[in-house]
């Protein structure tokens, strides 16, 4: 008997495994330059995450540009270049198919600002100095 996974399970390892080659590739691929679209081109790119489907034909990266920049625009170019992104990486990783890539930006970044912010607030002072009398 087989066990399936439920969808509280989250990724397997080989989701895992896959989607962080996957990163190294894209990383490489953009290291190189190689992408000819002028919103990405000579941009330096931070590749945080790979998340992929778990047949392994849809990936979703989570990007964030380094030194800041218009990110819609970059995500666009991105996602216009997705095909031939897939393509290098399909080679690089040496996958059956080429995964269906999709871009987005990386919000933890901006995430961890905020509880930052929040825990150095007056509020969560005033609490922290309540609960030590």
């Amino acid at each position: 008997m087989r066990h399936h996974r439920s969808k509280s399970d989250g990724p397997g390892t080989r989701q895992l495994r896959v989607g962080e080659l996957i990163r190294h590739a894209l990383v490489e691929v953009l290291r190189r330059d190689e992408v000819q679209d002028p919103s990405v081109a000579g941009k330096s790119i931070t590749v945080s995450e790979v998340s992929l489907s778990p047949d392994l034909r849809n990936a979703t990266v989570f990007v964030e540009p380094l030194g800041g920049g218009d990110v819609d625009d970059l995500l666009a170019g991105l996602n216009r270049s997705s095909r031939f992104l897939g393509g290098r990486i399909s080679r690089a990783v040496n996958l059956k198919y080429a995964p269906r890539l999709s871009f987005k930006r990386d919000q933890t970044f901006n995430h961890a600002q905020h509880i930052d912010s929040i825990l150095r607030s007056d509020a969560v002072r005033n609490d922290l100095d309540a609960d030590e009398s």
